[in-house]
């Protein structure tokens, strides 16, 4: 995909396109485009933030886990739960 037809995808996302905005998180996901994806995550779309969350996840990227679960992401306050729900080191006492 060229650059212009990237950015005409931008613009109609942000006119509320939301076919444009599905294109762009799937580009952007194939890509790994962390960036984009907390853009277009920003702008509101659920689909984009499930998207984030699993490429952070995915990637191991804790702070973007950390930082997402402090704006009130579940979906990575699980996923920070499951990697530290289960202390080796506690033995119940």
């Amino acid at each position: 995909m060229s650059d212009a037809e990237l950015a005409n995808l931008r613009e109609r996302a942000a006119l509320g396109d939301a076919e444009a905005a599905a294109q762009l998180v799937e580009l952007a996901a194939e890509r790994a485009d962390a960036h984009e994806l907390r853009v277009l995550a920003e702008s509101g779309g659920t689909d984009e933030m499930d998207e984030l969350v699993q490429l952070a996840a995915e990637h191991g990227d804790l702070d973007e886990l950390r930082r997402l679960a402090a704006t009130g992401n579940r979906d990575a306050a699980a996923v920070l739960d499951a990697l530290y729900g289960a202390d080796p080191t506690d033995d119940g006492t």
